[in-house]
């Protein structure tokens, strides 16, 4: 039973690991992105790319939050006591909202 729960642990620290990544890699994508837009002489349409940047960073922090959820949930199968159920529900609740409202924002720039 020690190795299921040793199994679990990992497995939910893979996945975290993974939210992190996504979430860094968008993070630094749009930082790339802003600092390429601000310093090229080329006359590009700053408007349009600077909402485009705000499009990716909000899709990349939107699957960085579900895949957070989604350690969250691993890790509370291997001890479920209502203290850790009651955590994950309101971390659960606090990262519905916030995923909602960036897909909101994000449905809102591709109009």
């Amino acid at each position: 039973m020690e190795s299921i729960h040793r199994a679990v642990e990992v497995v939910s620290l893979g996945v975290s690991i993974i939210g992190a990544v996504v979430t860094i890699w968008g993070v630094i994508e749009a930082v790339v992105g802003f600092l390429s837009l601000k310093f090229s002489r080329a006359g590009k349409d700053e408007i349009a790319m600077s909402e485009f940047l705000r499009q990716k960073l909000g899709a990349h922090l939107l699957l960085g939050l579900e895949i957070f959820i989604a350690a969250d949930v691993i890790s509370s199968v291997v001890s479920p006591t209502w203290n850790k159920v009651g955590l994950l529900a309101a971390i659960v609740a606090i990262r519905t909202v916030l995923s909602y409202f960036l897909r909101m924002e994000v449905r809102q720039t591709r109009q």
